[in-house]
């Protein structure tokens, strides 16, 4: 939040005198690298390509060479455009960090574009010159283009407003689009060019915190044993598309996805899942995680299918308070307020009473998260409680077992209950299918222990 606070709110003056001096960096290195990973394909013996029978077909369009080349013109004014020193630093990283894998990838697959372009006169045919003056038909996947234009797009769609934010898409599309027309490139390297991109804006984002940062709770047996699972299952994903290739190489996409899942509770990071304020998760943490995303979200209707209503728990305070699974769109407008304890789905809520605290699925949540979540469950409930009558969902991905932890806490921190077995036959008596294994009742009971020793040493 106070991220994206110094982000809207916060504009730096001269701003654009440290972005110079960047871009006096990162404008010989791009070209010097670039360069070098250029002539080193050229020296290889064999270079293979990778191209699909059907792009024998797609035109060649010697105006897109215009929005082929303005890219050069975006990527240097956005350094002199940032904001504040922070979005500065972040959007240079990514520029940086876009070079870096990209000339990898480069110098560890090399690959070469496969058809002869014609010769071609005129204005356009002079940028086309100017452009094969140092450029060779390799450097291929990722296309750097695309990783490059994934970065700006996301920098000048930020930077815009009203309409021009549809100009900035149309212009978006046609630099994506002329990496083909041109005969730059073929198609897969933009696939492979947007994951890198994304990649790099998940890296550095700007509205919420850095998979860098570290979790300050405690890792567990558990943790280990996902991890790995989710860990496998990249693993086989990435082996099927080695041995068959062709098409099956798209299994490299959801092998990403779980791969990061991996990371993220390897390393008990739930903030991975860059899920910011609103409920929704960044852009790029959405195309990440969309194959993981789309799986858990079909998980959570397959389970619910036989119990997929909200329950009833209690009516405290002028407002009564649900229990029940990831709503729908249409759903969550049955609500006055929304309590989200789920990581790994999205949902772009605009309701101004809503409030996350994201937690690992499957993960028991602990007795210090429990502290956190119900002093947040707490403002949320004091924001609608004065109205004569409001209605509060709380839920994770099937409001079986994370969302039901918290409202246990939260119902004896409150006193509403004095026993957490009182309010957990309260909620089962409701919503008799929810599951909390012996360790999430551990972590309750270590929970209101701490509550009633801190009441103690008051008095």
């Amino acid at each position: 939040m106070a991220i994206t606070n110094l982000l809207i709110n916060h504009k730096e003056k001269n701003t654009w005198k440290y972005g110079l001096i960047i871009l006096l960096f990162l404008a010989p290195f791009f070209f010097l690298t670039y360069g070098f990973a250029n002539d080193y394909a050229s020296s290889l013996n064999s270079v293979p390509s990778i191209m699909f029978d059907w792009e024998k077909h797609i035109p060649l369009w010697p105006w897109t060479i215009v929005p082929y080349w303005s890219i050069d013109l975006f990527y240097g004014l956005s350094l002199l455009l940032c904001w504040n020193k922070f979005e500065l630093k972040q959007h240079a990283l990514r520029l940086f960090c876009a070079q870096v894998i990209s000339i990898t990838c480069f110098l560890l697959f090399p690959l070469k574009f496969s058809m002869n372009r014609p010769e071609l006169h005129g204005f356009f045919g002079m940028w086309f010159d100017i452009l094969m003056g140092f450029d060779k038909p390799f450097n291929q996947a990722p296309s750097l283009h695309i990783v490059l234009l994934v970065i700006l797009w996301d920098f000048y769609r930020r930077h815009s407003k009203g309409h021009l934010k549809y100009f900035v898409d149309f212009w978006s599309i046609l630099i994506g689009i002329s990496v083909l027309t041109t005969w730059q490139h073929h198609f897969i390297d933009i696939p492979t060019g947007v994951i890198v991109g994304v990649i790099c804006l998940w890296l550095f984002p700007i509205s919420v915190q850095s998979p860098f940062s570290e979790s300050n709770q405690k890792k567990t047996n558990k943790h280990l044993k996902l991890g790995i699972f989710y860990l496998l299952g990249s693993a086989l994903l990435i082996i099927l598309s080695v041995i068959f290739k062709g098409y099956i190489l798209w299994l490299l996409y959801p092998a990403l996805s779980l791969l990061i899942v991996a990371i993220a509770y390897l390393t008990n990071r739930v903030h991975l899942f860059q899920k910011q304020t609103n409920g929704d998760s960044t852009i790029a943490a959405k195309i990440i995680f969309a194959p993981y995303t789309f799986f858990a979200f079909i998980n959570s209707r397959l389970w619910t299918k036989k119990n997929p209503d909200d329950s009833f728990i209690i009516e405290y305070k002028n407002v009564r308070i649900y229990l029940g699974r990831f709503p729908s769109t249409k759903h969550q407008t049955n609500y006055d307020a929304l309590f989200d304890c789920c990581a790994e789905i999205p949902r772009n809520t605009h309701l101004n009473s809503y409030t996350h605290y994201s937690t690992l699925d499957l993960i028991p949540v602990q007795s210090q998260q429990l502290d956190i979540t119900t002093q947040e469950f707490n403002r949320l409930f004091d924001n609608i409680r004065s109205s004569d009558s409001s209605a509060l969902l709380i839920y994770c991905a099937l409001g079986y077992s994370r969302s039901s932890a918290i409202l246990i806490a939260w119902l004896v921190q409150q006193k509403v209950f004095n026993t957490v077995e009182d309010a957990l036959n309260t909620i089962k008596t409701a919503r008799p299918w929810i599951v909390l294994s012996n360790e999430q009742i551990q972590e309750i009971a270590f929970f209101h222990q701490n509550l009633e020793s801190n009441k103690d040493n008051k008095e």
